[in-house]
């Protein structure tokens, strides 16, 4: 199941499954957003609030179902992440999702939806949300408008300047995103199969302590272990003041190392910019003698 490739006149949804925002903040960057020049539609539930919530479970689940059943939008893109897209799985209905497919856009919290849509044979995109500044760089809006118009087989991704970790061949299907999410819906019925995955990680303001913790989740749970590589995106502020501590990136050697699979840190995707669009859900290929990843299905049709 393929959603539609988009057109500079599409219309992109907007709605916020996770962290609730003050109003002000939704209104200037949905004012960002269409100052680029996209259209957008979405309704009085982007400003809600129940506590650390933009609603309640259902009325997030509610407004979701409604932008794949809405039929002048054509693309979805979440405004912010935070947390809360877990709570609202058992309300969604995926038969409905599954016949009207489309591109949906997100990252962070938004993982935990990307992964359980995109392994249920709906692409997604792991890319910027409203709330991006896309005045950051170019990288970061020029890589999501590409997958937003193109269905992207054959999309290359270049590496010659990462430090790759066990350099050699893989393929598979480009899955994952936050860590601490990733490591959230292990063991409930929405837990990511890596199996014949290439796995991009990420994650922002957990000490080395708690990026071991998670990462040795992972790893103790074997379920990693049938990965064939893996992206290491943006660990922003990951860092610790203590004087007994290790870095982050020692940390993501010494505990991944031992999986024996292509490691390619410093992929620009995550909290932090560039955040490059990375499409869930395909297969891709990475050679080991050009160091480039190649998106080897479409996306989008």
């Amino acid at each position: 199941m393929r959603g539609k490739r988009l057109t500079l006149d599409s219309t992109i949804g907007i709605l916020a499954p996770s962290g609730c925002s003050d109003i002000k903040i939704i209104d200037r960057f949905i004012q960002n957003f269409k100052n680029i020049g996209f259209k957008v539609k979405y309704t009085n539930a982007i400003y809600d609030k129940y506590g650390y919530l933009a609603g309640n479970d259902y009325s997030r689940a509610y407004d979701l179902m409604n932008m794949f059943l809405d039929k002048d939008v054509e693309g979805i893109i979440c405004f912010r992440g935070g947390f809360g897209a877990i709570r609202m799985l058992p309300y969604l209905d995926l038969s409905i999702i599954k016949k009207n497919v489309k591109f949906f856009c997100g990252y962070s919290d938004i993982t935990v939806l990307l992964n359980y849509f995109a392994q249920n044979k709906i692409p997604t995109f792991h890319g910027p949300l409203i709330k991006s500044d896309f005045t950051k760089d170019s990288l970061t809006l020029s890589t999501l408008k590409h997958f937003m118009l193109n269905p992207s087989k054959g999309y290359i991704y270049d590496f010659k300047n990462n430090l790759v970790i066990n350099n050699k061949d893989m393929q598979g299907n480009l899955i994952g995103g936050n860590l601490s999410i990733i490591c959230s819906m292990m063991g409930t019925p929405y837990e990511i199969n890596f199996k014949n995955s290439i796995l991009l990680l990420e994650e922002i303001n957990e000490e080395p302590y708690v990026i071991d913790r998670l990462l040795s989740q992972l790893l103790l749970s074997k379920t990693i272990n049938n990965c064939k590589g893996i992206l290491l995106g943006h660990f922003t502020n990951c860092t610790s003041n203590s004087d007994f501590s290790f870095a982050t990136s020692e940390l993501l050697l010494s505990k991944l190392n031992k999986l024996g699979i292509p490691i390619i840190f410093n992929v620009p995707f995550g909290h932090d910019y560039p955040n490059l669009t990375f499409p869930l859900g395909v297969s891709a290929h990475y050679s080991s003698k050009s160091k480039k990843l190649i998106i080897t299905e479409n996306a989008l049709i």
